[in-house]
């Protein structure tokens, strides 16, 4: 079988003593398998029957940011931010969805109202139309000012605490 890079797997340019290095950061190949782009199950060379693929390097307090982020995601702050998210989201959305859903079975079930003219060459189904570019753009204003007066503020808290945890982290593992 052949490789990507043309090297039969096992075969090939192997270190000197035709060994699999097991020491972290030694060469091989011109490689070092400390290095993190370096997949050695993907490169298909180098590796003998049977012999054991060098386990991947972990970063020292590499597990505990992911524990902050459950710990963040937990907390009453964060839970908080989400539950304004939704009141505000949820409606909304159903409220957009049924008024487009509305217009466009209007449009299709009865195109006799639709045509009723309303002034001169406008007709209902214009208004309606223009009705819902205006929906969108007064639902996108309504988000924004929601966002600011009811989220931003307390999402940045969210925000800064999260950071400060990690920051505690990484001053703690170096």
């Amino acid at each position: 079988m052949q490789s990507s890079n043309g090297r039969s797997p096992g075969g090939g340019a192997e270190s000197p003593a035709g060994k699999h290095p097991d020491t972290a950061g030694e060469t091989f190949g011109g490689v070092r398998y400390d290095d993190p782009w370096y997949d050695a199950l993907a490169s298909g060379w180098g590796e003998e029957a049977g012999a054991a693929v060098p386990a991947a390097r972990r970063e020292p307090g590499a597990g505990s940011a992911a524990e902050v982020y459950l710990e963040v995601q937990r907390s009453p702050a964060f839970q908080e931010v989400r539950s304004r998210y939704r009141r505000f989201v949820v409606p909304a959305v159903a409220v957009f969805l049924a008024w487009y859903i509305a217009y466009v079975v209007t449009a299709t079930s009865a195109p006799g109202l639709m045509a009723r003219p309303v002034a001169g060459a406008v007709n209902v189904a214009m208004l309606a139309g223009l009705g819902q570019f205006l929906t969108t753009f007064l639902l996108t204003w309504a988000y924004a000012r929601h966002a600011r007066l009811r989220r931003d503020r307390a999402a940045l808290e969210v925000r800064w605490d999260t950071q400060e945890l990690t920051r505690g982290i990484r001053d703690g593992a170096s």
